[in-house]
């Protein structure tokens, strides 16, 4: 059977961590977010993948090659115009040879759930719950049949939701050719399906666990979900007085210097200085080539390749992108005196902890102070003593 991924979108609503990366290579676990599925969708015996992509594929292709490093062949399908789902589908029609399973390439699956639905009969959609299904396509099923399909209502029948993951046969591409574009001005899969639905041709399948990713927030729930299922691994180099409590994976060439703490699950990459009196606490990973100093304490965050946190700093539940530099004494807030669920740009995180989305090369001066729920643009750079807060535009100057 094979496989098609779509990841041609930007990703808007991972902005600022998308000005210069497609969503699905955002890093979980130290490895983009579609590697995991990929990765997930091998281990059940697929070995043939096809990647519609359009923003960023060169980064996509850069990094997944042909597939051989991954044991995979993969075949790219190019969307020039990002026109909706139903366009993504289109383009591959011509390189689909029988059943095919479909994935958006931004959600975390599990290979047993993956392997069972490629045994169900096509049309398929796969299905989960939520607590807030107005965010998605909500589903009403009759036994192991589709019979509803609404997106993003504000009075939700149900709290099934349609997960982005399909079984079709080439059947589908007839359907999808009719597709006209919807309100929004977009190519629709759904409307493809709507057909099926009145049909009663589209099966459900509730998949057991199901993890999507379309926001930052969302990053630090799937990151820890992630780093849950690897084990301890060093292949750098430790100094005597350092302590691990947990499974702690150390990159080859990275060096742990003496008096530093380290709470696992925690990753940290290749080619990093951490220490001495450094206090990383679980749930983080840490990219390639990052400096987190003296008495800088970390929890919870994803920190990506090249960014330094190198004195006296605090971040705790913050997603950061590449090649940033904390000045020292620079601290990252990340609890509401009232306790009350962090907003973001006026969004609910639905978390009473989040400290910042901070994006490509921010360089900060010392002591700069950033409040909950920042988002800061790449490229912007703060004075020492500054306060932070809200959102902030890309390439921005604060003195």
């Amino acid at each position: 059977m094979e496989c098609v991924v779509l990841a041609a979108g930007e990703g808007k609503r991972m902005r600022p961590l998308t000005a210069k990366r497609p969503k699905v290579m955002l890093p979980l676990a130290n490895r983009p977010m579609m590697e995991h599925l990929i990765l997930a969708a091998r281990e059940t015996g697929i070995s043939n993948f096809i990647f519609v992509v359009g923003y960023g594929e060169r980064e996509i292709r850069r990094h997944f090659g042909d597939g051989t490093e991954f044991g995979i062949n993969i075949t790219y399908a190019p969307q020039r115009h990002q026109r909706g789902t139903a366009d993504a589908v289109r383009s591959v029609r011509d390189l689909v040879t029988g059943p095919f399973l479909l994935m958006n390439g931004d959600m975390v699956l599990q290979s047993d759930d993956i392997a069972v639905f490629c045994k169900r009969q096509a049309p398929c959609m796969g299905i989960s719950t939520t607590d807030h299904p107005g965010d998605y396509g909500v589903v009403l099923v009759e036994g192991d049949r589709v019979t509803s399909l609404e997106e993003k209502s504000k009075h939700p029948k149900s709290n099934l939701i349609n997960a982005g993951a399909y079984l079709f046969s080439p059947d589908i591409f007839d359907r999808v050719e009719k597709v006209r574009p919807s309100a929004r001005g977009e190519l629709e899969l759904t409307e493809a399906l709507a057909g099926l639905i009145v049909e009663r041709k589209l099966g459900a399948y509730h998949l057991s666990y199901w993890m999507d990713v379309g926001h930052p927030w969302d990053m630090l729930d799937a990151n820890a979900t992630l780093m849950d299922r690897i084990p301890a691994e060093n292949t750098g180099t430790v100094e005597e007085g350092v302590t691990f409590r947990g499974p702690v994976i150390i990159g080859e060439g990275s060096i742990i210097k003496a008096g530093t703490y380290i709470e696992g699950p925690c990753i940290i990459g290749k080619n990093c200085r951490i220490g001495p009196h450094a206090y990383i606490r679980g749930s983080t990973s840490i990219g390639d080539d990052c400096h987190i100093g003296h008495c800088s304490e970390v929890k919870n965050s994803i920190v990506m390749s090249g960014t330094k946190i190198p004195h006296f700093n605090y971040l705790g539940d913050s997603v950061v992108g590449s090649n940033c530099n904390f000045g020292a004494g620079t601290k990252v807030a990340n609890l509401r005196h009232d306790h009350s669920n962090v907003r973001v740009c006026g969004k609910d995180t639905r978390r009473e902890k989040f400290g910042a989305v901070i994006g490509d090369n921010v360089q900060f001066g010392i002591n700069c102070s950033i409040n909950v729920g920042a988002v800061i643009g790449s490229n912007a750079q703060f004075a020492p003593n500054s306060f932070i807060e809200g959102c902030i535009g890309e390439n921005a100057i604060i003195r």
